[in-house]
Formats: C-alpha cells, structure tokens, sequence
C-alpha cells in the first residue's frame, strides 16, 4: 500500500437500522478524513435482505470477490432472524468470517459519563474467537454443526481447534501488549476439560512469545459475575467464540447498552471488518432515533487498525480525530440519543460528532 493510494472501503447497510446507522458512519469517517488528507473510495455493495429483494440473494454472486479487493468494509446489523425461509436467505456474516479467515472479533467496552453506565471506571477489551466453538453456521468445512437424529434429540458439536486457539490468543496478546500487559483467560475447562482445556493449552503456548504480559484464568461463570462487580479490574479477555457472544453483551450493558457496542473483526491478513455488536433494531427502523455510537466506533477501530497495520498516519489522525467528535457528543445530552439519557435524534448526534471534530 502506497501514501498516495486512496483507501478502498466497503459499505455494506445490513439491514433496519443499518440502513441509517452506516450511512452515518460513512458521513462521520469522511469528514474526518478529509480534515486530514485521506483519500477514501467508499464502495457499496449489496447484502441482506435488500439484497434478496434486488439480487434474489441476501449475499449476492460477485459480493465476496469485490470485498477482497478493497481494504476493508463496514458491515451493518444484519436481521437474519426475519429473513424468509428460502435457500437464498442465507445469514451473511458467518460467511464473511469464514472466508476472509476474519477469526478475531475484538469489542471493547467503555465507561462514559453521564450516559446510564453502571460503572464510571470501565475501560476493557473483549478478544472473541470468531469461527469456531458452538456456533453451528462456522464451526464446520461443510454441513453443520448441530443436527437432529430423529425427532426427539438435537446434537450440537462444539469445535476447538489448537491453531484456532493460538489465533485468537496471539491477536489478544498483541492487543495486551500495546495496553496494561494483562490478558485474562476466559473458560471452563472444570467442566470442557478437552475443549477449554485445548484453549488453554492454546493461549498458554502464545503465552511465551509474549513475557511481558501477565496472565490470569478466569471460569466463565465466574467471569459473568466479576464483569458486574469489579469489571474495572479486567484490561484484554480472550475466550471462545460462544462465551464472548455473551459476555461482549453482559458488558455492553455495563455501559448504556447494545448502542455503545462496538467491534472489528480481524485476521491474518489485511483486511479487516468493522461490525457493531447490536442487532438490526427492527423496532424502531425508520424512527431516526437509533444510537449509531457503536457503528461509528466500529467504523473508528477500522481505520486506527488500517493506520497500524499499513503505517499510514493519516488514518490515526482520522481516527483520532473521530474518537474526540464522539468523546464531545457523549459529553452533552442534547447531542445523545434517548437510549443513553439524551434527547437527540440520530442526526442530530451525528451532527454534534461533526461539530465536536471540528474543535
């Protein structure tokens, strides 16, 4: 990647609210960008259920080949759970994951003022493995990982996989390392003695190319009781896929909810994914009230991670330059949504990210 080359970034609405909340994030990034002389071409793409009404498909042919040329995308919710149950309406994400080898989600959780958080001393990372564990839609080559034998017994097989677990761990320890040097291991291998226990053995292994950053295992029941009580004592978690899908939202609602969520998946690779943890909102699409915080922080931790990852320093003063517009909406009421105790529209939150980049 060349200075002179423009970034080439993806926009893909999902669905409901993504319709509102990533054109949002677009408009933010891009005022940002041009303040610092970063060139970007947004490309949009097809996906969802907009995609299935418009391409008979919700993840349309040429969809995955366009996404693998471009430096990264942003990803709205997507509400799969309403799709129609045709063969056409697949679930999108799983596939993205799958395909770029997106294996880890990282979703951090912060504490701001004012806002409904439970605690004021919040500030961790959630490093989730992305493409194994329970979930039957990823965990296998082909077919799925849950399945019914006769009409009274479902099984569902959980992957863990050595490599898997090394992935995941390293990405967390690269992220312990550039914050307090503390990695929290999350599992349950009193229970999953093989499953946890080779995730264990995984982080473990990762664990010794990283000797400044101090280690601690923490069971997953435990773990959901110590996010309410002491969260403030946490800095990285890494666990499985199943125990972050939970956890990431038990910390969400830590802070003032799903609409402060937000995440980016990665890999080995040069791409990544910005994806805000929250569903697709059906019930209020359409209000102009919908919190776009967590997609805009997605659509932030994309361009700080393209700014690292390329050494391209225009994209951390972007990124900076979005974290201040949002730190300064945050702060007053009547530039936040009613979801965290303000009384703006979505646009009007916006417009108050735009203002406060300004200053």
């Amino acid at each position: 990647m060349t200075a002179a080359r423009a970034l080439r970034i993806g926009v893909l609405n999902g669905d409901d609210i993504g319709h509102e909340i990533v054109p949002a994030s677009v408009t933010v990034a891009s005022a940002a960008a041009e303040a610092e002389g970063q060139a970007i071409d947004w490309v949009q793409l097809p996906l969802g259920r907009a995609a299935l009404d418009s391409h008979g498909h919700t993840m349309p042919e040429g969809t995955l080949d366009a996404l693998a040329g471009l430096d990264g995308w942003i990803l709205g919710p997507i509400g799969h759970r309403d799709y129609p149950k045709v063969p056409e309406a697949v679930n999108p994400h799983p596939i993205l994951r799958k395909h770029f080898d997106l294996f880890a989600n990282l979703r951090p959780t912060r504490s701001y003022p004012g806002i409904g958080c439970l605690r004021d001393d919040i500030d961790l990372v959630i490093v989730r493995e992305n493409n194994e564990g329970f979930q039957p839609d990823r965990n296998l080559h082909m077919g799925s990982g849950e399945f019914r034998p006769n009409p009274d017994l479902t099984i569902s097989v959980r992957v863990i996989s050595r490599e898997g677990s090394q992935k995941v761990a390293r990405a967390a320890f690269q992220i312990a390392q550039t914050r307090k040097r503390r990695l929290t291991l999350v599992h349950k291998n009193t229970v999953f003695k093989l499953g946890c226990g080779m995730f264990v053995e995984g982080c473990y292994e990762v664990a010794e190319e990283f000797p400044d950053v101090t280690v601690e295992e923490v069971i997953v029941d435990t773990m959901a009781m110590r996010l309410v009580r002491d969260p403030q004592s946490f800095d990285v978690i890494v666990t499985t896929n199943m125990f972050g899908d939970i956890l990431t939202d038990e910390a969400a609602g830590l802070v003032g909810g799903l609409g402060m969520a937000p995440g980016l998946c990665i890999g080995r690779g040069s791409i990544a994914m910005a994806q805000a943890t929250h569903g697709s909102a059906p019930d209020i699409a359409g209000k102009g009230i919908a919190n776009p915080y967590a997609m805009i922080e997605s659509t932030r931790m994309l361009f700080e991670w393209l700014g690292h990852r390329h050494e391209r320093p225009a994209c951390l003063a972007l990124a900076a330059r979005m974290r201040r517009g949002m730190d300064r909406a945050l702060a007053d009421p009547a530039t936040r949504t009613p979801d965290i105790r303000g009384s703006a529209t979505q646009q009007a939150m916006v417009e108050g990210i735009l203002a406060g980049m300004e200053e």
